[in-house]
């Protein structure tokens, strides 16, 4: 095929890829202006960002009122703290611990150690309340039965049924309770007072209880 023939040939196509073209051409037009009828709106008066959204409206106030209430209810639960401080409720300081009876001599009772914080010594001549808190440092001693002592288990104080320290570094021995007989016989312990023995109270006839 000679040069001729190859451009007769062209430009016989080339007329049926024009429309093709000039089509194409007037889609993207077409489409160029619909993209400018979507574009946003400009910031401003009338707006969509001008306007707050009735649910987002809603939602801030729904958690200003929390807030409010919150704040409220914090104010009156300080407010009623402060009405009712808190009370430290106590075990009392006077109790009746039985009957004479039930208390063996040469016995150290250790029945109200944990309850009242007291051991009951019984001799055949009178009975006692022991205070279970060892001078040294507050520790609790316990009774040893077998060694017929009080042991403290914090520092190795150790005391004898009457209560008198004799090792350790407890610097004076347990202080004893009031206790009397009760008007139906049993027998009544007072924490509120107490006697101490380097006093000389160990004496006065409320320490101990005859029998």
């Amino acid at each position: 095929m000679t040069e001729e023939e190859k451009k007769e040939q062209e430009n016989q196509e080339s007329p049926e890829e024009k429309p093709e073209e000039e089509a194409a051409g007037a889609e993207q037009k077409l489409e160029a202006k619909e993209d400018k009828k979507h574009l946003p709106a400009s910031v401003g008066e009338g707006s969509i960002s001008d306007e707050m959204p009735r649910r987002s409206f809603f939602s801030w106030l729904t958690v200003a009122w929390l807030a409010f209430a919150a704040a409220t209810g914090g104010f009156f639960a300080m407010t009623v703290r402060f009405l009712f401080p808190n009370v430290l409720f106590e075990p009392p300081q006077s109790f009746k611990i039985g009957f004479p009876d039930d208390y063996q001599i040469g016995q150290v009772n250790i029945r109200w150690k944990k309850l009242h914080a007291i051991w009951v010594v019984r001799t055949s001549e009178y009975i006692y309340a022991l205070s279970t808190v060892c001078p040294h440092l507050g520790c609790t001693p316990n009774w040893l039965d077998n060694e017929r002592k009080f042991k403290c288990p914090c520092h190795g104080s150790g005391f004898r049924k009457s209560g008198v320290n004799f090792e350790g570094p407890a610097p004076r021995p347990l202080e004893r309770f009031k206790i009397t007989l009760a008007d139906d016989g049993q027998i009544l312990v007072d924490k509120s007072k107490l006697f101490q023995y380097e006093k000389g109270q160990w004496d006065d006839p409320e320490s101990f209880l005859k029998v």
